[in-house]
């Protein structure tokens, strides 16, 4: 299984952007695949997951409500939107993916859940 990431690059606070990630050797559509995050000087983090066949989403309290997490099954891609931007968001993104067809929440939060990931994709937010 591989992974590329795209789309990042810098902002302004307030703006969006809008990473891609595309799967070779696994499709989208019925695992569970997600973002996590990795700011400067921190840990790597859960950003938000799409579980399986189902479809269900869900994110970290941080970025609820701003960011929008979108599985395209005929392209077997996994977006992340970005909307309104802040400076606390700018991290290297990374997309994971998951041989599991459902996690369940608690899971889908950890990385060791993953056992594919891309590349990283750098997203900066200046204010």
């Amino acid at each position: 299984v591989q992974l590329q990431a795209s789309g990042g690059g810098s902002v302004h606070a307030g703006g969006s952007l809008r990473l891609s990630c595309a799967a070779s050797g696994r499709s989208f559509s019925s695992t569970v695949a997600g973002w996590f995050r990795q700011a400067a000087g921190k840990e790597r983090e859960f950003v938000a997951v799409v579980r399986g066949t189902s479809g269900s989403t869900n994110y970290a309290a941080s970025v609820k409500g701003r960011f929008q997490i979108i599985r395209d099954k005929a392209a077997n891609t996994l977006d992340l939107q970005m909307n309104n931007l802040k400076p606390e968001d700018a991290a290297v993104y990374y997309c994971a993916s998951s041989d599991r067809q459902y996690l369940i929440l608690s899971q889908a939060w950890a990385e060791d859940a993953y056992d594919s990931w891309g590349q990283g994709t750098l997203v900066t937010v200046s204010s």
